[in-house]
């Protein structure tokens, strides 16, 4: 497994940007799948977005397509979520999320994902 720590949530207004950060350790960085997810207040967590192992392939929500991106950079261990135009409905915890499989890239779920970080917060204020 891979350990997992997220930066950069914080309380913002409607329509600002926010970066999230997830710095990966203890395991070869660049053959793992990546994902966000989020989990608001009493809901279930779900999934945000996903990158290939290279970062090239990526797929997304419903709900944040056109205004979240995630990238990968294996020379730094590290995967980003960038979150333009935020609305009242992205508060959540946001959890990055690791495996070395892609079972399924293009319908994925909390079980897929062996690692886990500890979440970090954004709450946007309208």
């Amino acid at each position: 497994q891979v350990h997992l720590v997220e930066s950069g949530g914080g309380v913002v207004q409607a329509g600002d940007s926010l970066r999230l950060s997830c710095v990966a350790s203890g395991s070869t960085f660049s053959r793992h799948i990546m994902a966000w997810f989020r989990q608001a207040p009493g809901k279930d967590r779900e999934f945000v977005a996903i990158i290939s192992r290279g970062g090239g392939t990526t797929y997304y929500s419903d709900s944040v397509k056109g205004r979240f991106a995630i990238s990968k950079d294996n020379a730094e261990n590290t995967v980003y979520l960038q979150m333009n135009s935020l609305k009242s409905e992205d508060t959540a915890d946001y959890y990055c999320a690791a495996d070395l499989n892609a079972n399924n890239f293009y319908d994925p779920s909390v079980r897929d994902f062996a690692s886990w970080g500890q979440g970090t917060q954004v709450t946007v204020s309208s």
